[in-house]
């Protein structure tokens, strides 16, 4: 989590951006899964016929949820557990084949204990559910209905840095005072003020003491070496595991090192004693550092870390997207998974987009077409690993300002007719639905950019190689706006071939060197065009901005 807002501009935005009265079921019987990005429509569509099969595993398509922003269920403007539950045949209805939803199996809920704050970041009690949120009960609902459906859910551990309100801290101001450093002041990271450096920002205590708070001076740090923090991480840890959480996204260990530990060894600590509670727990962290350090903390074991290099508006992909370079985004993805798992071996990659700390993807895609926003989909989800929508991304939510991370907390719109109101006292404007409609318009719309995504995922369930597989080798086509690449899991082998032109079609040589007896195992095609997806006689056409997944025949 990047430096938050002010606790002032927290406190305004609390309310805002979401839909009252967003219970209503938005899975659609009408819709069936988009086939109109495909070669055709009917039965030549190659994905046609290939069952898909739910994933049992770590390997999941996960969605984030900035809860207060997603669905309300009583009409309070601030989205609460009941209705994300209200939502979850939208995700995953429990059938792969249905083709009734978006095939989620994965969610990453942003912070849902208690505190003052909208964002939730600063955690005043670690065994509770925010009151804004619902209740305890509710969230083992939650996690009941979720595992019903083979979803699994992951919460956001603020394991940097706590509220200033956090008992455990006030009792440690409270004895600092008392001259006593003993007791809880050896939760945090609190020292006589000269220990730190100008450029450290600190909680000023009294006795010439202060506590560490580099993200607000409202939320000091924890002392991660202490035994007595790590006894506590312990309770908590179990205690969510307990309630069935799958794992955890870790907040900001870029972080987690002082001056007796370093983060690798903490979070192999933390990573170790939660699989003696959940031996398949999974954890993905929160670390935008360079590849280095991203490196190092994959010693520790943990099964996934965000890939910031290739994300934002800014990043690697949308960087390639303008320069038309495919081959040279499928080398810098070989060049960082061969690092990667040169430390972990069993590392997950986790790319995605964008995040509730970035400017909403769609600001810099939309402008571009629709086809771009679509074929950036299939470029970053099938990749290897974990993909994670950013809730709203699969119907192209933009941000109506790009002045704070408030504005990128937008509201899910479900229905664009009813489009979901915020405190215009607040940020003065209302919400504004996607150019697409929300949910319950881009369902009824086969060309849509939600039904794109829906095809996306069923594919990904269909070839298990997508996830799973190691990335063996890259294709060069002698043509640097083609990027391809072999992926092998189980024995079995993908190419999967991205044309970054956006406007003209490719015609490639596929050879047996290259896959046997290839054929077409799926495609996505991004607009309506006269150029179709044909492999015959050795030669790919395929048109701009699309994609083709090559399997043997034998």
């Amino acid at each position: 989590m990047k430096k938050l807002l002010s606790i002032l501009l927290c406190a305004l935005i609390a309310g805002s951006c979401v839909l009252t009265g967003c219970g209503a079921d938005n899975s659609s019987p009408e819709s069936s899964d988009s086939s109109s990005n495909s070669a055709s429509s009917d039965s030549s569509d190659p994905i046609s016929g290939i069952e898909a099969t739910a994933s049992t595993d770590k390997y999941r398509n996960f969605y984030q949820i900035f809860v207060n922003s997603f669905c309300d269920s009583n009409g309070d403007q601030i989205g609460d557990l009941q209705g994300i539950i209200s939502q979850l045949d939208y995700l995953n209805d429990g059938d792969p084949n249905t083709g009734d939803d978006l095939g989620i199996d994965g969610i990453w809920l942003t912070p849902i204990m208690p505190s003052k704050s909208y964002h939730k970041y600063d955690v005043e009690n670690y065994y509770d559910i925010d009151p804004d949120f619902g209740t305890l009960e509710d969230f083992e609902q939650l996690v009941s209905e979720c595992h019903r459906r083979g979803i699994k859910l992951i919460i956001d551990l603020v394991l940097n840095h706590i509220s200033s309100q956090n008992p455990l801290y006030k009792k440690a101001v409270e004895e600092v005072a008392e001259n006593k450093l003993d007791g809880n002041a050896e939760y945090f990271e609190i020292h006589e003020t000269s220990y730190f450096g100008s450029d450290t920002q600190v909680n000023v205590l009294s006795n010439g003491y202060a506590c560490e708070a580099n993200f607000s001076h409202d939320m000091p740090e924890w002392n991660l070496n202490s035994e007595k923090t790590r006894e506590e991480f312990t309770k908590i840890a179990k205690f969510w595991l307990d309630k069935g959480v799958d794992g955890f996204r870790l907040d900001a260990c870029k972080y987690y090192t002082n001056k007796s530990t370093d983060g690798t060894e903490f979070l192999k600590w933390f990573y170790d004693t939660c699989k003696t509670i959940n031996p398949d727990v999974y954890m993905v962290g929160e670390n935008w550092s360079d590849d280095s350090d991203i490196k190092d903390l994959y010693k520790s074991g943990i099964d996934s870390q965000f890939a910031f290099k290739f994300a934002q508006t800014s990043g690697t992909i949308v960087e390639s997207l303008n320069t038309q370079s495919g081959s040279g985004l499928v080398k810098k993805l070989i060049s960082y998974e061969n690092k990667m798992r040169e430390s972990n071996e069993n590392e997950i990659n986790a790319m995605f987009l964008s995040n509730h700390d970035q400017v909403r993807i769609a600001n810099a895609l939309e402008p571009k077409g629709l086809d771009t926003e679509k074929f950036a989909a299939s470029v970053y989800m099938l990749f290897p690993g974990n993909p994670y929508i950013y809730y709203g991304e699969e119907i192209g939510t933009k941000a109506e300002s790009t002045s704070s991370d408030a504005y990128y907390r937008t509201a899910m719109v479900f229905d664009s007719d009813n489009l979901p109101n915020i405190y215009v006292n607040t940020i003065g404007e209302d919400t504004v639905a996607p150019t697409g409609g929300g949910v319950k318009q881009q369902l009824e719309d086969e060309d849509s950019l939600l039904n794109f995504y829906r095809r996306i995922i069923k594919i990904k369930n269909q070839n298990p190689e997508i996830a799973r597989g190691k990335i063996t080798g890259q294709q060069n086509f002698d043509d640097k706006q083609i990027g391809a690449f072999y992926t092998e899991y189980d024995g079995s082998k993908l190419m999967i071939i991205h044309n970054f032109n956006g406007s003209d079609s490719k015609e490639l040589t596929i050879t047996d060197d290259m896959i046997k007896n290839a054929v077409v195992r799926a495609d996505l095609v991004t607009t309506d065009t006269e150029t179709h997806v044909e492999l015959k006689d050795g030669k790919l056409t395929f048109p701009a901005h699309s994609t083709v997944i090559l399997k043997s025949a034998e």
